[in-house]
């Protein structure tokens, strides 16, 4: 755990956050010690703090959605009701300039190549469960933030819809390019996209394959807060504060905004299972695409890294 502390997005002298994380009795262990997520404990503002560091490419790997998968029910098992408050739950990178590249397109790849549909189906369905479970903050009473310090494309972006509110750096930016390779995003964007802005402006963000600032995003009504280079962190812990003396009435209103959607599990299982059979009719020269948004990709995040 110490590592974990060590390895914090810097905070100021003053700050007295993270120190007891992993000391708090009641609170799993196991949750301080997934491979690829680093989680903190804030006991002053009852905030977990988490931010992806991901092995290789920053994107949803199999290795990455266990770990998110784990880190949902050691949650629901330490916190809530009875157990250890809280409030906020924050979830940004630890990548330099990438909040997530999105879905892991690798393994598309070999997937579509063997005809597996049911492989593509259940990492679609895996995608959909982690979705629809934060949308619906774990039966939990807390406001869920996004924190975006970099790019945030294609299942990155699904990712940050399911959240109550998204605080944004202003280098930030925002994409679905799956078009590009003829296919489109299967995990959550038609459902989110279209109840908070109308199918209309749904369909351009979808289709368009414009990188999108997160000024255009606040614009939009998307992202909630902006915040300068650099102070991503500062501006998100000043949104929490901010926000708890309304607590109750914005956890109410974002629970009363969900019951109107009318957003099941099964809509989005069925929108990934059209998507698993669009992706199974790709051309090969699609698939050359998509392998040429990884490399790029790819050499993106090295050189961001080495940069760094």
């Amino acid at each position: 755990m110490d590592g974990g502390v060590s390895r914090a997005i810097p905070l100021s002298d003053e700050d007295e956050l993270f120190v007891e994380s992993a000391l708090h009795s009641a609170i799993p262990e196991d949750l301080f010690n997934l491979s690829e997520l680093d989680v903190l404990y804030d006991d002053k503002s009852s905030t977990l703090w988490t931010f992806m560091n991901p092995v290789g490419r920053p994107s949803f790997t199999p290795p990455m959605l266990r770990d998110f998968e784990s880190w949902q029910k050691l949650i629901g098992k330490g916190f809530g009701e009875g157990k250890v408050p809280l409030r906020y739950l924050v979830l940004g990178s630890r990548a330099p300039d990438v909040f997530c590249f999105g879905g892991d397109l690798d393994l598309f790849q070999n997937l579509i190549r063997a005809g597996d549909r049911d492989g593509l189906v259940e990492y679609g369905h895996r995608c959909c469960q982690i979705l629809h479970h934060n949308i619906n903050t774990l039966d939990i009473p807390m406001i869920t933030i996004g924190l975006v310090q970099g790019a945030a494309l294609g299942g990155g972006f699904e990712a940050l819809l399911s959240f109550d509110y998204i605080v944004a750096e202003k280098t930030a930016t925002f994409g679905l390019p799956e078009i590009m390779f003829g296919l489109f995003p299967g995990m959550g964007a038609h459902a989110l996209l279209s109840r908070k802005l109308g199918s209309a402006v749904a369909d351009r963000l979808i289709e368009s394959n414009i990188t999108y600032s997160a000024e255009e995003m606040y614009d939009l009504g998307i992202v909630h807060q902006l915040a300068e280079p650099g102070e991503g962190l500062t501006a998100c812990r000043e949104f929490i504060k901010k926000s708890e003396r309304k607590h109750a009435g914005l956890v109410g209103s974002r629970k009363a905004m969900k019951h109107a959607w009318h957003l099941e599990l099964d809509e989005l299982f069925r929108i990934t299972e059209m998507w698993a059979d669009t992706a199974l009719n790709l051309r090969e020269q699609d698939l050359k695409v998509m392998n040429r948004l990884v490399a790029a990709q790819a050499r993106l995040a090295e050189r961001v890294h080495s940069a760094a």
